[in-house]
């Protein structure tokens, strides 16, 4: 196993993690209100596109996180795990950009594709609202070398964020013809 990274410290941890993800949900949720009329002097939807990629990547690092963490590269699945966090905080940030420079776009399928689109979506946005604690939680359990509860939680938070990270780019396949 690997050597613990951070100290132990649950009160702080829950009430930081916890903090840290309502904040960034009530500003997910306020970004329904918000649309800047800015010309930032290019195409804002490169941010969806940015945010398809990144998700792409941080789907890849999770199945290459799970394959070598199964062989016991523990040090390297810390590293890949890690680097998904960076890049999802990076696509955190180009998700509120988007948002808020480029408002929202309607779907203009129909028939079967804009049933499948909407269950993706319908699938995808629950799921992306509450899976930031559970990376969090998992995250700090094996940062702080409680590995069989950052197991017993990855077990969740995997499938989970895996979902998320793959469901996003065909969101944005299927609805950038429309920006």
């Amino acid at each position: 196993m690997l050597k613990t990274s951070w100290k132990k410290n649950d009160k702080r941890a829950n009430w930081l993690i916890i903090s840290f993800s309502v904040v960034v949900f009530l500003i997910i949720a306020a970004l329904g209100r918000v649309h800047l009329q800015v010309d930032l002097g290019f195409d804002v939807h490169v941010f969806a596109l940015t945010n398809a990629v990144i998700n792409s990547i941080v789907a890849v690092l999770l199945v290459a996180a799970l394959v070598v963490v199964k062989k016991g590269h523990y040090e390297l699945h810390k590293k890949i795990m890690l680097f998904a966090m960076v890049l999802s905080i990076l696509f955190l940030v180009s998700y509120i950009c988007h948002h808020l420079f480029a408002g929202d776009t309607k779907f203009g399928g129909t028939g079967g594709l804009k049933t499948f689109y909407y269950i993706i979506l319908l699938t995808h946005i629950p799921l992306a609202g509450i899976i930031l604690p559970f990376i969090l939680f998992t995250a700090y359990r094996g940062l702080v070398g409680e590995y069989p509860r950052h197991k017993k939680i990855a077990r969740i938070t995997w499938p989970l964020w895996l979902y998320v990270a793959v469901t996003g780019p065909v969101i944005y396949i299927l609805i950038s013809p429309y920006y």
